[in-house]
């Protein structure tokens, strides 16, 4: 039996990159998904490609009001939520402070965290009544800098420290009906976007010269991460049947960055 046979799943950031690569790796275990992101012409092409197995949404993760759409378009759908996964996100090109203008910090801050951090409460509040109802399970995208500096600037590198306290909260809160974890993956080859107007350097991450070279370098396994390197965590988090015990836990899937 496949691992997520009969289960639906809501993924937020689900039409490219890392969340794209869960979305069709769920498809394989049997679920039906619900993709929930802001690229419109993204969500189309993944519509084309799986036209049977999963329903898009378009709409924005700092709505709540989004949010619940999302999650009402998967019920009406599919009959019923098991899964949340939340994963969209933005980056801040490494910039550190010093280099964030002070009349600037807020407005940035505001425009990362309330992807980085409300989006992912936004979807969980949303799903939440659902996810109790079908002893449900919450997987949430953190990072390596959510536990180390230098993989971020100082606004993404903060942001996701935050993920993983709300993972943590989240997990005492909502037990124990749901069980609420992390996948940290490391540097990955996608294309995910900085904040507009934070740097004028700034350009999607896998576009950087030197990119991918650098990011094999600096862990012990030599190598960047695919998106699909990562979503067989997804799958075993998302399992009640493979981790029944498991909740408010992150995964590293780095490369071996924690062993540096």
């Amino acid at each position: 039996m496949k691992a997520l046979e009969s289960k639906v799943a809501l993924v937020s950031g689900g039409a490219d990159g890392i969340g794209r690569a869960v979305v069709e790796r769920y498809i394989r275990e049997g679920a039906r998904v619900a993709v929930f992101d802001i690229n419109a012409s993204k969500l189309l092409s993944l519509k084309q490609t799986y036209p049977d197995q999963l329903i898009t949404v378009h709409g924005d993760v700092t709505s709540y009001d989004d949010n619940a759409r999302a999650v009402a378009d998967t019920v009406a759908a599919f009959g019923r939520l098991d899964i949340f996964v939340g994963n969209a996100a933005l980056f801040d090109y490494f910039v550190p402070l010093r280099k964030l203008a002070p009349e600037q910090l807020s407005e940035s801050f505001d425009k990362l965290f309330h992807v980085n951090v409300l989006g992912y409460m936004n979807g969980v509040r949303a799903a939440m009544e659902e996810l109790k109802r079908n002893q449900g399970a919450v997987v949430l995208t953190v990072s390596n800098s959510g536990f180390y500096p230098g993989g971020g600037g100082i606004l993404y590198v903060t942001a996701k420290h935050a993920v993983v306290g709300l993972i943590k909260q989240l997990a005492y809160e909502m037990a124990p009906e749901v069980r609420v974890n992390g996948v940290s993956p490391g540097a990955t080859d996608t294309e995910m976007k900085s904040v507009e107007g934070i740097s004028e350097r700034a350009q999607p991450l896998n576009h950087i010269n030197g990119f991918r070279d650098n990011a094999a370098n600096a862990v012990p396994l030599k190598r960047i991460a695919s998106p699909a390197d990562h979503a067989a965590f997804y799958v075993v988090l998302a399992s009640n049947e493979q981790s029944p015990m498991t909740t408010g836990c992150v995964i590293h899937s780095d490369g071996g960055w924690v062993a540096r």
